[in-house]
């Protein structure tokens, strides 16, 4: 398995295949932001607006492949405000049904946080459905639990759930940059 930092056109080259790998975990009840039902505009758009935010430099897109094939992708969302360059935001982890519990999501989190220290990022936030079987993947990484937020998103099939907020720091802040 390669694990390797996506540009815009190789997102781009990739689209259809990062499109699976969304369709993949929505078919399987995840919660990422979208609803059963999501159809090939709504991927297209997605997919054509994180390359947008590759290509600004604001956004990091990591994919794992295997015999050619994407079976993996992690998002480092790079804070723009002036007091939040030394945080960003893990989003939208996703491992294809085929390959998981093989590792291959602790290696994808590996991989951002060296992304994020290359970035002199030292604060890795995230927020993921409470009570789901990867709150144990990012708890193993070493990220600490914050807290929770009721009925924060809807799942695929209608249901809210609490989200759990979670952090990782990479090095301390003693001062602004």
């Amino acid at each position: 398995m390669i694990i390797h930092r996506l540009d815009a056109r190789g997102a781009s080259e990739l689209r259809a295949q990062l499109g699976t790998l969304l369709l993949d975990a929505v078919a399987d009840g995840h919660s990422l932001g979208f609803l059963a039902g999501l159809d090939q505009d709504q991927l297209d758009a997605y997919w054509r607006g994180i390359e947008g935010d590759v290509a600004r430099g604001v956004r990091v897109l990591l994919g794992a492949e295997r015999d050619g094939m994407l079976v993996g992708t992690v998002q480092l969302e790079l804070c723009q405000k002036p007091n939040g360059a030394n945080r960003a935001e893990l989003q939208t982890l996703l491992v294809h049904c085929t390959a998981r519990r093989q590792g291959l999501g602790t290696a994808l989190l590996q991989a951002a946080e060296i992304e994020a220290l290359g970035l002199r990022r030292g604060l890795l936030h995230l927020e993921i459905e409470a009570g789901c079987g990867a709150e144990q993947l990012v708890e193993r990484a070493g990220f600490t639990r914050a807290g929770s937020l009721p009925d924060f998103a809807c799942t695929p099939n209608g249901h809210w759930r609490a989200a759990a907020i979670w952090y990782k720091t990479l090095f301390p802040r003693t001062r602004r940059p």
